[in-house]
C-alpha cells in the first residue's frame, strides 16, 4: 500500500509558501514538479495528493480566480490543456467516467482561492472501498512518478509541442 503522501498533507507538514501555481509557473523542472504540458496561458500538471491514479489540475497562467478574469488566448490554453488531459488519461487509463471540479474562492473550499484551476478525477466503475472510511487511507496502484511517465508518454503520442 502507498499512501504516505495524504497523511503529510493532511497534517500540514508540507505547507505551501504563497501560491502553488505561481511558483510552478516560474520552474523549468517538469518532472520534479509533476508538469505535464505547458501552454503560455496554462499549465497541466499532476495532484501531488490524488484521489484517483491519473488526478490532474490544469491551471491558469496568471493568478486570477475567476474565469471572467481570463482573456480569450488564456480560456483557450486552458481549455486546450483540459482536452489535452482528457484524451490522454483516457488513452493511458481508459476510465468510466471523470470528475470535473472547480473552487472558487475559499469558502467554496479552494486551497489556492485567487488562482483558477481545474481538477479532472479519472473514475472507474467500484473504484471506491472501505479503504478511505475505515481506514482513512486511499490505495493507489502506482507511484506518482509512474503516472507522470505513462501520461506525459500518452500527451506526446496525442499532439506537438506548442509554444
Amino acid at each position: 500500500m502507498w499512501a504516505p503522501w495524504r497523511g503529510r498533507y493532511i497534517r500540514g507538514a508540507e505547507a505551501i509558501e504563497g501560491c502553488l501555481f505561481c511558483a510552478v509557473l516560474r520552474t523549468r523542472t517538469d518532472r520534479a514538479h509533476l508538469v505535464l504540458a505547458r501552454r503560455p496561458g496554462a499549465l497541466l500538471m499532476l495532484n501531488r495528493y490524488p484521489y484517483n491514479p491519473a488526478h490532474v489540475m490544469v491551471a491558469v497562467g496568471r493568478h486570477v480566480g475567476t474565469v471572467a478574469e481570463l482573456t480569450p488566448s488564456e480560456r483557450s490554453d486552458w481549455l486546450d490543456l483540459t482536452a489535452l488531459a482528457e484524451r490522454a488519461i483516457a488513452k493511458e487509463y481508459r476510465p468510466h467516467g471523470l470528475n470535473y471540479g472547480a473552487n472558487a474562492g475559499r469558502v467554496a473550499g479552494a486551497g489556492f482561492p485567487d488562482h483558477l484551476h481545474l481538477h479532472l478525477v479519472p473514475r472507474w466503475n467500484g473504484d471506491t472501498n472501505f479503504m478511505p472510511v475505515i481506514a482513512e487511507t486511499k490505495v493507489l496502484p502506482e507511484s506518482l512518478g509512474e503516472t507522470w511517465t505513462r501520461l506525459r508518454g500518452a500527451i506526446a503520442g496525442l499532439a506537438p509541442r506548442r509554444g
